[in-house]
């Protein structure tokens, strides 16, 4: 049975992230990673993309199909890099890489907002930064006040995060390697259209453009049959 690996962002865990996916369980083996910092784990004083992504890294198998939501999408690009030997197949929604596309004005001024945004996480309160932040990307979430614990945990993690558009990801490397890759978006939001398209020219991606459900595309109705598709089609063409 093939497994999947999913990767989730910033804010919520791997369980909240792809509740939707369990449903796959049918189908393949589900590996749900929750992330240093996010519930149930302890919090941590810094999240950072590099160290989750040796972190992801190691948790790899041969053959694994990895998919990565958001920031765990910028996790998963790297963590596949590093070890493309036991990647079968890598899935990406919306990551904020903002580095694969210099010269796209919404991405260059998206990751301009969000330097801006962090540089000032310490004068808000979690609640602040968080509502803050979810604009920011799109999302549509109402977020409850007082937080519960478990998202109060994760905007406490979303303010000691470092920053997306610092991550420069190795095309080139990932390019190369034999596995198949998949862009997956939204339609709701210029600088994730900017991203994903040249993620998309980068890596000689597939892409699916799934509208209305702003950043959080995996809760689209056709997400689990897209991804089953590609992983199905990509474990027919694996060595």
């Amino acid at each position: 049975m093939e497994r999947l690996v999913f990767v989730h962002g910033s804010v919520v865990g791997g369980r909240s992230t792809w509740r939707g996916q369990l449903a796959l369980g049918e189908r393949f083996e589900l590996f749900v990673v929750d992330r240093p910092g996010f519930p149930p784990n302890p919090p941590v004083d810094r999240v950072d993309f590099e160290a989750d992504a040796d972190f992801v890294g190691a948790l790899l198998r041969p053959g694994d199909h990895v998919v990565g939501h958001s920031y765990g999408g910028v996790i998963s690009l790297l963590a596949c890099a590093s070890r493309p030997e036991l990647v079968r197949s890598l899935t990406v929604i919306e990551p904020p890489a903002t580095s694969v596309a210099p010269e796209d004005l919404a991405v260059v001024e998206f990751g301009a907002r969000g330097a801006e945004l962090y540089a000032r996480a310490q004068d808000d309160d979690p609640e602040t930064f968080l509502k803050k932040f979810l604009e920011a990307v799109g999302s549509a979430f109402e977020v409850p006040s007082p937080l519960p614990p478990e998202l109060a945990q994760g905007a406490q993690a979303l303010m000691v995060e470092r920053g997306p558009w610092e991550a420069e990801i190795p095309l080139d490397t990932l390019a190369a390697a034999a596995f198949p890759k998949l862009v997956v978006s939204g339609a709701h939001h210029a600088a994730f259209d900017g991203i994903c398209d040249a993620l998309v020219r980068g890596l000689s991606a597939e892409r699916v453009v799934l509208e209305g459900h702003g950043h959080s595309v995996q809760r689209h109705p056709r997400f689990n049959d897209e991804l089953a598709d590609f992983v199905r089609r990509a474990t027919e063409t694996s060595p």
